[in-house]
Parts: C-alpha cells; sequence; structure tokens
C-alpha cells in the first residue's frame, strides 16, 4: 500500500489513555504585529493541536469465572473510552507531552490527563 496524506497515521496505535495531536500552526506575529522568532511558541506552558488519534482508553480488568469454561476465552480487558475524539481541537499541558516526528512531521502523543479543553465542531 502506497503511503499517502489520507493514510499515513492508518498502521500508528496508540496506547491506553493517550491521544496523538498535529500541534496547531501558530502565529508568527502578536496581535501588536511584533514578528516572533521560532520556538517561542513551542515553549508555551499550554499548547493547542488536533486530535489524528487515539488510544482505547482506561483499561478495567474483566471479572473472569473459572467455573464456565463453555465460553471461551475472550480479552480479559475492557476499556472506559476516552473523552477526546479524533477531530477535536484540544488545549494541553506541554509539560506532558513527549514530541516525535513521523513521516517528517513534528507530532505529540498527549496522556488524557494533560489535555486541558477540548473543542468539538459537532454538538456533543
Amino acid at each position: 500500500m502506497e503511503l499517502t496524506a489520507d493514510n499515513k497515521f492508518k498502521k500508528l496505535i496508540v496506547v491506553g489513555d493517550r491521544v496523538l495531536i498535529r500541534p496547531k500552526k501558530s502565529p508568527e506575529k502578536t496581535d501588536s504585529g511584533l514578528y516572533l522568532p521560532p520556538g517561542v511558541q513551542e515553549k508555551e506552558k499550554i499548547q493547542s493541536g488536533y486530535i489524528i488519534k487515539v488510544g482505547p482508553g482506561h483499561p478495567i480488568p474483566m471479572i473472569s469465572e473459572e467455573d464456565e469454561s463453555w465460553k471461551g476465552s475472550e480479552d480479559k480487558v475492557k476499556y472506559i473510552p476516552l473523552q477526546a475524539l479524533e477531530g477535536d481541537l484540544a488545549l494541553f499541558l506541554q509539560k506532558g507531552a513527549v514530541e516525535v516526528i513521523y513521516e517528517g512531521e513534528k507530532l505529540f502523543i498527549v496522556p488524557q490527563s494533560s489535555i486541558l479543553m477540548l473543542e468539538r465542531e459537532e454538538d456533543i
């Protein structure tokens, strides 16, 4: 399969309660017209970006009864889904984020606990 802009994240699996975020382009100048040098916005404590992949959520163990062998072997772990969804705009703490470069693009892997607020286009 050829790697394109549409499918380059298909093979990535985000683990647990983490999300993969593409940082939002930061403004090059302030409201008053001062141009900012590269890296100024990257050092801010709070960053924003669009969620492109989400993990399965918080794992919770399944209670299994050993004497019911007729049930078969199913997954022993269930997940509480995350509040964040793909496409949401997230405000997150830079301190909790891990910066990665994938296919030449800078991304952040962020635990849900570091996300402060979400903005969703559709009605909740």
